[in-house]
């Protein structure tokens, strides 16, 4: 069970200096965002930075590590500001869930009852180098691994992180069924993370036991590994 880690950021990164590649993936997000909004979070800090809210006709706001939440403007979020946002991004899928190609960023849309996107949560991603060292024993001994916690302490990138020690260091055939993108990030390129792992994509949510079978059957021998990201309501 996991229950250290605040958004997939350690306490202890917040104070390190953040490495070039993770600004530059960083910015590819803020820049999407209107202006003044993305100036903002750049002055109000990039260290810590879990995501940045937008929801039609409030206040856009900033949520970091540790619980921290700022205003970032005080003009209040516009049907403009939000279709600025969607137009820049890849296409909703019926989880609502949208990203960026090539990278680990998730937006997530809430509709109104007419399906229109009134609000959106645009969560940074990254991928933390050594964050699946707490459970190395048993990913070296190839046992079914179960990981729990509440939402945003870390299992996404343990697991993203799990991958990549598999396929390059452990040197076995990995298969990802990704069902939302968030281990091997948007479009139809994995980000870097997973290493040589393979991806394969859900395309609705309740298709993702059907690619698993195909994953099984079709892309993997009996000493590959398969990982799965699924969500509990």
């Amino acid at each position: 069970c996991l229950s250290d880690w605040s958004s997939d950021v350690c306490s202890s990164d917040l104070h390190a200096p953040m490495p070039e590649e993770t600004y530059a993936e960083q910015e590819l997000l803020l820049a999407r965002l209107p202006a003044r909004i993305a100036d903002a979070a750049r002055e109000a800090g990039r260290a810590g930075l879990i995501e940045v809210v937008l929801d039609l006709g409030r206040i856009p706001t900033a949520r970091y590590s540790g619980g921290r939440e700022i205003t970032l403007t005080d003009s209040e979020v516009s049907e403009q500001d939000i279709d600025q946002v969607v137009s820049q991004v890849s296409e909703f899928g019926e989880d609502n869930r949208a990203g960026i190609p090539r990278t680990l960023h998730r937006i997530s849309a809430i509709r109104n009852r007419r399906g229109r996107i009134v609000g959106l949560t645009c969560r940074i991603g990254r991928s933390v180098s050594g964050s699946a060292s707490v459970i190395r024993d048993l990913i070296d001994s190839g046992k079914s691994v179960l990981l729990l916690g509440p939402p945003g302490v870390g299992k996404t990138t343990m697991l993203r992180e799990a991958a990549r020690v598999l396929a390059d260091d452990l040197h076995k055939r990995v298969v990802i069924v990704d069902s939302s993108n968030e281990i091997g990030g948007d479009g139809d390129i994995p980000h870097h993370g997973i290493g040589r792992a393979r991806r394969m994509q859900v395309r609705t949510p309740h298709l993702q036991h059907e690619v698993m079978i195909e994953a099984v059957e079709k892309h993997t021998d009996r000493k590959s590994t398969r990982l799965n990201s699924s969500h509990l309501g």
